[in-house]
């Protein structure tokens, strides 16, 4: 079985830069691994993902939100990530459950312990390591301008669902210090590279 690996935080906290770095990391030391993201990395949940993040669907339920990332996940795993682990694959994937329990659970008050429900009933299946990018939001905001990076709906949301959304990736911490790692993204990209990659070298016995 390989290594299911989690990268969670706020919008413009660099997860997709990271696993980039990671991925070319982990397959010069030999292992197979396979980068993708949620909502996404296949066909079908790239789908939903669309309707999820369209500027257009302002009228979306709080609910119905929940239950697409859902079934977004129960697609991506079944399809793309539980094979690879399978073949003794990484999996480094950016955003897993812990963002539905912050956005949804905690953002959107939902509640964690509903959103959960929801969750262990698309998949039972848990990440190895989880690493949250603790950056604070006004900071995030200023890459995303900065980088001239497009704007989706939740980016769209104020900056108090932005807040929320930072304190619960704090409190979801708490709640699985065995699990989630965090890490101080406020840094160099080789400052956090090199912390992470300790600790995913730990993981693998290295």
């Amino acid at each position: 079985m390989g290594y299911f690996i989690t990268f969670e935080g706020g919008e413009g906290t660099g997860k997709t830069t990271i696993i980039t770095y990671l991925s070319k990391y982990l397959e010069g030391k030999g292992y197979g691994v396979i980068s993708t993201r949620e909502p996404g990395g296949i066909d079908i949940a790239e789908q939903i993902r669309n309707i999820i993040l369209d500027v257009k669907n302002t009228k979306m339920d709080y609910r119905t939100e929940a239950l697409l990332y859902a079934a977004s996940r129960t697609q991506h795993l079944a399809e793309k990530v539980i094979p690879a682990l399978n073949e003794n694959k990484i999996v480094l994937c950016d955003r897993y459950l812990d963002s539905s329990l912050v956005y949804q659970g905690i953002a959107r008050n939902l509640g964690i312990e509903n959103v959960l429900k929801i969750n262990m009933f698309a998949t039972k299946y848990m990440p190895d390591i989880t690493f949250f990018i603790d950056v604070k939001p006004e900071i995030c905001f200023k890459r995303i301008k900065d980088n001239n990076r497009a704007m989706d709906r939740l980016d769209l949301e104020n900056m108090d669902f932005h807040n929320m959304v930072y304190e619960g990736y704090k409190t979801i911490a708490k709640m699985y210090p065995e699990r989630i790692v965090s890490i101080n993204g406020d840094r160099t990209i080789e400052e956090i590279i090199n912390d992470i990659k300790q600790r995913i070298d730990k993981l693998l016995g290295e």
